[in-house]
């Protein structure tokens, strides 16, 4: 996935997000919640679409039932007072392997399987952490066999439904997974 300036991205192998205000290269200058500046390469981030947000602040947001509205496209929250938080629609990742690593060259089949696995399966367990409500997963149509792994991993999942997603907005290659939480 190549994201563009002013994108909304999570660290995926840290806590914390921010902005993508520059790129140079194959590195992409993200300021933080702190107002650095950091350098990150594409398969250390995840993009966030919504609105405003703090992700320090996204665990404190009240997530109950009657805070959840639902529109034609994804569910988003009810504007709360928590910090500048709005709304959080969804996390999306693509598992293309060409989108994980610079170069995958010399990789077996297996290998680059395993890499996209691993990516998802540390995706998945973040916005778990984070308790996003939504996720879409890009994993192309190939031959199935990402698609396959990766519901039979949500298969094990009690909180985890998926399904197919919009095909007029990714074709046949994503699997959007909403996750459900216990909120006592």
């Amino acid at each position: 996935m190549k994201f563009n300036i002013n994108d909304k991205v999570t660290f995926l192998y840290e806590s914390g997000g921010g902005v993508i205000i520059k790129i140079e290269g194959n590195k992409y200058f993200v300021e933080d919640e702190t107002g650095f500046d950091r350098p990150f390469y594409e398969n250390e981030l995840a993009i966030i679409h919504g609105t405003d947000y703090k992700l320090s602040e996204i665990e404190n947001i009240d997530l109950t039932e009657d805070n959840v509205i639902t529109t034609q496209k994804h569910q988003v929250l009810k504007e709360k007072q928590v910090g500048s938080i709005k709304a959080i629609d969804f996390w999306e990742i693509d598992l293309h392997i060409e989108e994980i690593v610079e170069t995958h060259r010399g990789f077996s089949n297996f290998e680059i399987l395993t890499k996209q696995l691993r990516e998802f399966r540390h995706f998945f367990k973040k916005a778990k952490e984070k308790r996003i409500t939504k996720l879409v997963v890009i994993h192309g149509v190939g031959e199935g066999v990402l698609k396959e792994e990766i519901r039979s991993y949500l298969s094990k999942q009690i909180e985890a439904e998926f399904y197919d997603s919009d095909f007029r907005e990714y074709g046949k290659g994503a699997t959007t997974i909403e996750l459900h939480y216990n909120y006592k």
